[in-house]
């Protein structure tokens, strides 16, 4: 295996970038279990082309005799007393390194074949615990090592070839793994010929029911040598194809991704933005951050100041004595905090919700695990949201903060009135100290229809300019509605900078992960 064809290379690469992808996103036991594959590809590729098959059996299934029948020797003790096979033993054909790969699969006990068959040259044939132990640790040994092995060959027996217990433990949960998988019929001497048609259709209907139709059954007799010859020629062919342990690890690879695929659900539908937020999420999101409270400032101080700009100038003092409402919320500084109220329980209840509803938008046709994961992404962000989006109402631009031409006009013409009103009143005053004098008839007093000059500029100014406050009044009044609708619109923006850069994105980019581990695992499994 010291070079791996080019799909296998593709199929792990796939997986890797699946793993890489799922890596702290995903907290399910099948990553865990595409990471632990990774590993072992990357040590089973340096430990050479080896073949290492394993015969693994229950209790008094023939599998020792046959190991020893396969190697000529008597290497391993056969027996019928429970654990007949304790330990795992090793054979090796040659191959040089095998003590290697012997030391990485943690098999001590070694036997090197004496005149070894070329045809079999680099075989490493192992004799499994029996799966079926009353030794827990013969049974983890069996799980272990059956995880590790190129070629696994099941030696089963006419009494118990339909035991429960390695059909449902160990045979269907390798139906993805047919190809380099092998069921051995031992025993069959102890059958007639119509008795041992019957128990291998038999068998092969139970393997074909578990997906395993492309599993050769071998009739054979470890004890007379039945069979013994076609068996030996399997594998010769596997040991010469040298492709056992690339023909594993693809079929490790096919299984893991289909594992990883029960956390895939349907890619992203084209022409659809994740990453740009929808108005439910942007409004509630300006309701939250107090936009309204800041709308309401704006448009009062645009009112504040046009009245005060277009109102009698003599009453215009009053006007101070109120703050102005929009200097109270200490807008204009994005590094400080304003003094915006805390959102009502209304408010945040409508963020929580609208953050939800976009959450659930993205993750409609996800797995459990990537809604688990987007849901984790908003719980980071409702944490931080709070000071985003009051930073980006403190930071916005409000429009220019400078009373419009019309109004300066007006305000100028207010004070010419002011005066022409104040000329009447001191003019009258004069004409009352000359008349308390006796000097009223030493200056004439013009009249403008019958009425005095003074008392009509009197008058007139302080008319005119009651009259051109009332005119101003619902021009200010839209002015401010005006400047308001502007305010709305650059703290809406803003806030929807908050809503894509802090809500949209994540979930965005999480379902953009999805895609990526989805398209990985599809390549590594097809």
């Amino acid at each position: 295996m010291s070079r791996r064809e080019p799909a296998l290379a593709d199929r792990l690469g796939a997986l890797r970038e699946a793993v890489e992808v799922a890596d702290g996103r995903l907290a399910v036991p099948e990553v865990g279990a595409a990471r632990a594959l990774l590993a072992k590809a990357g040590a089973r590729e340096a430990l050479g082309d080896a073949t290492v098959v394993a015969l693994a059996g229950a209790t008094g299934s023939g599998k020792s005799t046959l190991f020893n029948a396969l190697v000529g020797a008597e290497v391993s003790s056969p027996g019928v007393r429970r654990p007949t096979t304790g330990t795992t033993h090793a054979a090796v054909w040659g191959g040089d390194g095998a003590d290697r790969l012997l030391d990485w699969l943690e098999v001590s006990r070694r036997h090197r074949v004496e005149a070894p068959d070329p045809a079999l040259d680099g075989l490493v044939l192992l004799d499994l615990p029996d799966h079926d132990s009353v030794r827990l640790e013969h049974r983890l040994e069996v799980d272990r090592l059956v995880e590790l092995v190129d070629v696994l060959i099941w030696v089963l027996d006419p009494q118990k070839y339909a035991d429960a217990a390695v059909h449902d433990r160990y045979l269907a949960p390798l139906a993805g793994h047919a190809g380099v998988l092998l069921v051995v019929l031992n025993q069959v001497d102890r059958l007639d010929e119509p008795a041992g048609v019957a128990c291998r259709d038999d068998l092969r209907r139970l393997l074909d029911g578990e997906g395993l139709a492309a599993t050769p059954v071998l009739p054979v007799s470890a004890r007379t040598g039945a069979g013994l010859p076609e068996l030996r020629a399997v594998l010769e062919r596997r040991v010469t194809a040298r492709r056992a342990a690339t023909d594993r690890l693809a079929a490790d690879a096919r299984g893991v991704a289909g594992a990883l695929a029960a956390h895939c659900g349907t890619p992203s539908r084209a022409g659809r933005d994740p990453g740009r937020p929808g108005p439910e999420l942007v409004e509630a999101l300006a309701a939250a951050a107090g936009v309204p409270a800041v709308v309401s400032a704006v448009e009062r101080s645009a009112r504040r100041r046009g009245a005060r700009s277009t109102g009698w100038p003599l009453l215009r003092w009053t006007a101070r004595l109120r703050p102005d409402p929009l200097r109270r919320l200490h807008l204009g500084d994005e590094e400080a905090r304003t003094s915006l109220p805390q959102p009502g329980a209304v408010a945040a209840a409508g963020l929580r919700t609208a953050v939800r509803h976009a959450r659930d938008e993205v993750g409609a046709d996800l797995p459990q695990a990537w809604r688990d994961e987007l849901r984790r992404t908003t719980e980071v962000t409702e944490e931080r949201l709070a000071d985003r989006l009051d930073r980006a109402v403190a930071g916005a631009d409000l429009g220019p903060d400078r009373t419009p031409v019309w109004q300066r006009a007006t305000g100028v013409v207010q004070w010419l009135l002011a005066l022409v009103g104040l000329a009447g009143a001191l003019w009258l005053v004069a004409l009352a100290v000359l008349g308390w004098l006796q000097l009223d008839g030493v200056l004439p007093v013009p009249e403008v229809s019958g009425l005095p000059l003074p008392t009509v500029l009197l008058g007139g100014g302080l008319l005119a300019g009651a009259l051109l406050a009332l005119v101003a009044r619902p021009l200010v009044r839209a002015g401010a509605r005006r400047r308001a609708r502007r305010a709305r619109r650059r703290l809406t923006d803003r806030v929807a900078e908050v809503a894509r850069a802090e809500v949209a994105e994540p979930l965005a980019e999480t379902r953009a992960d999805h895609d990526r581990f989805c398209a990985a695992v599809q390549r590594a499994g097809r």
